[in-house]
């Protein structure tokens, strides 16, 4: 189905160019405005891996090493924590959006920025979230140092497809290699055409993506989705599309809100994980497009939180299935017309004052 479509976008391309221009027009201007300005942001990407490589590891490794030691434990537990919370919110907090804002960065690149600004404080949460609880659990023995995570597994975990730390992973024995076939057929597959904009999020990052570095690493969990669009329900859609996002809002969202309340009020766990799905959601929509229009907030807040009740696990029908996907394509066609509305809004008619993106007319019109 892929190749079909990136076939078919290719052939009315050449079309259309030929019949309205009387020649090949074969132009990249889009894409490099795009994604311009790559060196700044490699730079902001280098300090904030540095950041997350470093001090989340050395911090732990400084607290467990006096957390047995010290009668105050509560106190340096709090010190520690608040010390590491004002780096993380300078480093990975302020930043990122201070590098995307004050650079002006094309939307491609702010979006690489934030993404990547997400990926790390939710991978630093889950590395400690993982390791401090057995270290405080687990007192050294007398003469004995505190068994610490290895930092090469820190390492191995900030590149590897999962958002859930583990001190090691099921591995497969070797890489697989590319044959001359599997590679042309994986570049088709890769470059696909934004015409199908759930889809080819979808396909790129959670298939391609996850598994270059699942095979890279030779990671063997691939189960970063399951087969979604079979799903008669919102219920499973949610859990099914994304498990790799899925597993953290789990065990720290709506687990840990089950531990705090004694295993009460599971609606509202759910709803928070909801509430904290949509608002990251919409911070990196907002910061990608450099300007804050809440429609996917509104469609995860409210009508993703309606339909995960009415449209639950109960409904088994293939007509629920039908339903399911007329609701997606339509969710999909109502963001992307309100957002590119919005986006030459800020083009065309700038509020007095503010700064707006340099783009080709040309491109726009």
């Amino acid at each position: 189905m892929f190749i079909a479509v990136l076939l078919i976008f290719f052939l009315s391309t050449l079309a259309v160019d030929y019949i309205d221009q009387g020649r090949l027009v074969l132009e990249f201007d889009l894409l490099f405005y795009a994604f311009g300005k790559l060196g700044t942001v490699t730079v902001a990407w280098a300090i904030m891996f540095s950041y997350t490589l470093i001090v989340p590891y050395y911090t732990l490794l400084f607290w467990g090493s006096l957390y047995h030691k010290v009668p105050s434990k509560l106190g340096l537990s709090l010190g520690t924590g608040l010390i590491l919370s004002v780096i993380q919110t300078c480093i990975l907090g302020v930043f990122p959006i201070y590098v995307v804002v004050h650079h002006q960065l094309p939307p491609a690149s702010r979006f690489i920025v934030i993404l990547e600004q997400i990926r790390f404080l939710m991978k630093t949460y889950s590395f400690l979230r993982e390791t401090a609880p057995v270290i405080m659990k687990n007192a050294p023995k007398e003469g004995e140092n505190p068994r610490f995570p290895t930092f090469s597994s820190y390492l191995y975990f900030l590149f590897c497809p999962t958002l859930i730390y583990r001190e090691s992973y099921p591995r497969t024995q070797t890489n697989v290699p590319f044959s001359k076939r599997t590679m042309v057929l994986a570049i088709f597959h890769s470059i696909l055409p934004g015409i199908m904009l759930l889809l080819l999020c979808f396909f790129a990052f959670l298939h391609c993506w996850l598994n270059l570095f699942g095979e890279l690493l030779r990671f063997a969990d691939r189960m970063f989705y399951k087969d979604w669009w079979n799903s008669t329900s919102f219920a499973n859609y949610y859990r099914t599309w994304n498990i790799v996002v899925h597993d953290w809002l789990y065990y720290y969202g709506y687990r840990d809100f089950l531990w705090l309340s004694n295993r009460k009020f599971r609606t509202a766990a759910m709803l928070s994980v909801f509430i904290v799905s949509a608002v990251v959601h919409e911070y990196a929509l907002a910061m990608g497009f450099g300007f804050f229009y809440p429609v996917m907030f509104l469609l995860f807040a409210v009508f993703g939180v309606a339909f995960n009740f009415t449209m639950n696990d109960k409904r088994q029908s293939p007509v629920c299935n039908i339903i399911m996907w007329v609701c997606l394509f339509i969710g999909q066609g109502v963001q992307v017309c309100l957002y590119c509305q919005e986006w030459y809004a800020q083009i065309y008619c700038p509020r007095t004052g503010v700064r707006t993106p340099t783009f080709d007319r040309d491109l726009c019109l």
